[in-house]
Order: structure tokens, then sequence, then C-alpha cells
């Protein structure tokens, strides 16, 4: 053979096999980097006093007179809320750490009871020494964002550039407060503005409050979309004043709503104290409910309006490949009564106040059609959402890691454990399970209520000899936890008043 040729036929198959050799090795590299975990990224929906029984994944679950509480019928559907639990997870029993914003939303972040964030009351600061949830994930290379409501710094309302930033590294459209149903942006500045005032300026100046937060969203998730993402949004809305926009203002016209049962005379009169106020929550005696009736149409209208933004998010990761690897939470900060005993609003023990929406979405690690029925409190947000992130840390909470029961396999997750909330700075702690709900108030007997017999909250089975067990197993857990986190709510200078 010629030496030349041959020559030539080595340099081919040395060339050839380089080539092979090269494709080989770019494709066991791709699927090294295709089988290394990235980080999961996290978006936080937040709404504020939003009832549960609006969300229609909550009326599934519910008996019919508890779903429609405001007559047959007369209520939200909410195809894109409800697709997180198809998509996930749906939470029955979890509860506000206090029914109130500031300490329900110091809760959120921080997994501590509401005494020890510094912020325990409305209007009160968090403490800056305290880790969150974003402080840790920032540490970790996440870009931290947050848009909306804060109410963690103080009761100025419609002011940004807050300085102190909780970890959320981008907090440009963080807002200390405040509930006007739409905003006036113009380049002298921002104001929040009722409706009447919006219907007299130029239409380029107004944007209603929910689109303005979801718009801002949307555009931090298109610019951190190629990188690990933490934001969290907070919609001041479905909160008082109950102003919708069209077309969602007239969207529930057509409804008659009719009073909850508990509404009624017969059974306001015998109310616990802690249940009673006498100002503007109490509805009978100020306005008849006639005259309400279009305030809980508005505030249907509402629900209706950020569960399209909702569906505006999850489109933008659909259309960005970004659903899978995405953590998409749906919550509140607490509930609204809307005329359930009587009461507007929220601060109170029962259900429409305290108990809060709780969806999770989470396709690489959270089962479809989860409901899990056990108690939590969003104080048990952190270190359940970090044990999700598979993010690791040293920092204590008072809540607990519950990811077990998202990540399982089991379709339905029941539990006994009991957990606490209460008014911080009040009067009454109350302790709950996915079925019994004990209060405790220093000016008022102990109420112990079955919520599988009695969801409307009406009977007191605390002196019922059949519930002895079951009222004694309820107080022992709930001093024991109130001695462990040093909650105040029932504490005097001898200690805890029902020891």
């Amino acid at each position: 053979m010629n030496s030349k040729f041959l020559k030539l036929t080595v340099l081919v198959c040395c060339c050839v096999l380089l080539s092979c050799n090269a494709q080989k090795g770019d494709k066991s590299t791709s699927i090294a980097e295709s089988n290394v975990e990235k980080k999961p990224n996290l978006i936080i929906i937040h709404t504020d006093e939003h009832n549960f029984r609006t969300i229609s994944a909550y009326q599934k679950l519910l008996k019919e007179n508890q779903a429609f509480v405001w007559g047959k019928g007369n209520n939200v559907t909410t195809p894109n809320i409800d697709k997180l639990a198809n998509e996930g997870a749906i939470s029955t029993s979890y509860y506000a750490s206090s029914p109130v914003c500031t300490p329900s939303r110091a809760s959120l972040i921080t997994g501590l009871y509401p005494q020890a964030t510094g912020a325990p009351k409305n209007g009160l600061h968090l403490s800056e020494n305290i880790p969150t949830f974003a402080t840790i994930l920032k540490d970790q290379g996440y870009a931290t964002s947050y848009v909306g409501k804060w109410h963690l710094a103080g009761h100025s309302k419609y002011k940004f550039n807050i300085k102190y930033k909780a970890g959320f590294e981008d907090n440009r459209y963080m807002m200390t407060g405040g509930h006007a149903p739409y905003y006036q942006v113009t380049e002298d500045g921002f104001a929040g503005i009722n409706q009447r005032k919006a219907s007299k300026l130029p239409e380029n100046e107004i944007i209603h409050a929910t689109d303005f937060f979801t718009n801002k969203t949307l555009e931090i998730l298109e610019r951190d979309k190629n990188k690990p993402f933490a934001i969290m949004l907070s919609i001041p809305d479905p909160h008082t004043p109950d102003v919708a926009k069209p077309p969602y203002d007239t969207m529930y016209d057509d409804l008659v709503i009719e009073a909850p049962k508990t509404m009624s005379p017969a059974y306001v009169a015998v109310k616990p104290s802690w249940a009673t106020d006498k100002g503007k929550n109490e509805t009978i005696g100020e306005k008849s409910f006639e005259n309400e009736q279009n305030t809980i149409k508005q505030y249907f209208g509402m629900v209706r309006h950020i569960d399209d933004s909702v569906g505006r998010i999850l489109q933008f990761l659909e259309d960005n490949n970004l659903t899978k690897n995405t953590i998409v939470v749906f919550t509140s900060d607490h509930g609204d009564m809307f005329f359930e005993h009587n009461r507007r609003n929220k601060g109170v023990p029962y259900e429409a106040s305290a108990r809060i929406p709780f969806l999770i979405r989470y396709p690489n690690k959270i089962p479809a059609n989860k409901v899990i029925n056990t108690a939590y409190t969003n104080v048990d947000f952190v270190p359940t959402i970090l044990s999700l992130m598979n993010v690791k840390t040293d920092i204590k909470f008072h809540g607990l890691d519950t990811s077990v029961d998202f990540t399982s396999s089991e379709k339905i997750i029941n539990s006994n454990r009991i957990t606490y909330y209460a008014k911080s700075g009040g009067w009454w702690v109350t302790a709950v399970n996915d079925r019994y709900k004990l209060v405790i108030d220093k000016k008022e007997k102990p109420y112990l209520f079955d919520l599988e017999k009695d969801p409307d909250e009406l009977i007191n089975f605390y002196n019922d000899k059949d519930y002895a067990e079951i009222a004694k197993m309820m107080q022992t857990e709930l001093f024991k936890q109130l001695k462990k986190f040093d909650e105040p709510g029932l504490k005097n200078k001898q200690g805890y008043i029902t020891e």
C-alpha cells in the first residue's frame, strides 16, 4: 500500500474517531447536566381578607350548605386557582397564626409565631434581625422579589422604597399598605384613589390595584426566568372597601344573596363574648342585610378578577417551559366573616375568619389531586417550603416541616395533629385539629366545637361528657404549646390563667 495513502487513511480514521468521541462526550455531558436537579422556582400569590369558601376548589370539598352559606349556587368559580389543587395539593385545615394582617404575614415569612417576630399587632415593624424565607433563598443564589402589600413596616399607605427589604432583593413594588381599588400613576408620583375619582381621570393614568401588581410580577418573571427565582405577590384584594372593576363589578348582579344561617337573631343572642363586637364589625342594627348584598357581589367580582390574574401567571410559566420546576402557592393572611355570626371582617376564632386557603402545585414533587386534612398554621410554611426546595438551614422555626405530607404518594392525608392560633396581644387562644376546635378566653367559658357535626360553630361541647377526653386532650396540648412558644395570649402575673 502506498505510504502516503496509508497515512491519509489513518489521519481520516483518527479524525472520525475524535469526532465520534466528541459527540459522545457532548451527549454524556448533556445527560449529566440534565440529571443535576435544577433549583426550583417559587411563586407565592397572597391575597388579603380572603374567605376560603369563595374558591371553588374548596366548595367541591364542602357540604352544599357550607359551600353556599349565602344561598344555593351563590358563590364564585375560580378555575385558575382550582388548577393548583387539580395539579397539586389543597389543605383543608390551614389557619392564620393570628387572623389579622400584620401578625399573620410576619408568621408566613419567618416560620415563627407573631410574638417572636416583633410584629404581633397591626402596624408594627418586622424585626430586622430575624431571618425570612427570602433571606435564606437569597443566600442560596435566588433572585428574590416582593410585589404588593407588605404591612410589616407601619401603618402608612401607598408608600414604596421601604428601607428594610427582609431578604427581597427587588422590593421596588413593595407597598406599605392601603386598599384603594385604583391607583393613579403619573410622572409626578403614585396615589391610591377610589372609583369615583378614577372615573374622572384619563384612562392612561388609572390602573386597578390587582392589575398593577400582577403586571409588575410578570415583568419581574420575564426578567428572571432564566435563573432561580422566588417572588411573592401580595394582592391587596379582596379586602374592603369591596370594589371590583368592570366587568367584574356586574358579573354577579343576578344573584339573590341570602343571609347566612348563623346571622339569625336566635344564634346571635347566645354568642360567646369573644365573638361580639358592638362596633363596625357587627351588622344587625346598623344596616339591613339587603343593603349589604351588593358588597358580597363586589367581593365575588374581586375574587374572580384575582383568579384571572392567577391564570395570567400560570400561562406565563407554561409559555416559558417553567411549569414543572416552579412551585406555585396560593394563600392569604386571614379570612372574612362576611355576615356569618353577624360579623364582618376578621379577628375572631371562627372558621371564616381564621381558616385560610392554601393550595400548592409543584409537578416535580407533589402528586396531583392531593387533599390534606391535617391542621397547619402559616407558621409551618417556611420550614415546609424550604424542605420542598431542598434548601438546608440551621435556623430554628416554631413551625414544622410538613413537606412529606405534600410529597407522599397518598392522595388523602389525615392526622390528629393539634396546633394553635391566637389573637396576638388579645384575650383568646385556639387549639385546633382537623375536626375539633377549643377556644379559651380570659373572660369567657371554654368553647369546644365539633367541626364535623357542627360546621356552623354553634354548639359548645366542652361540658358534654361524651367529649370529656377530647376536651382534655385539646387543652393539655394547647397549654404545652403556649409554654413552648411563649404565647402571651392567656398570661397574667401568675402564669397561664386556666392552667
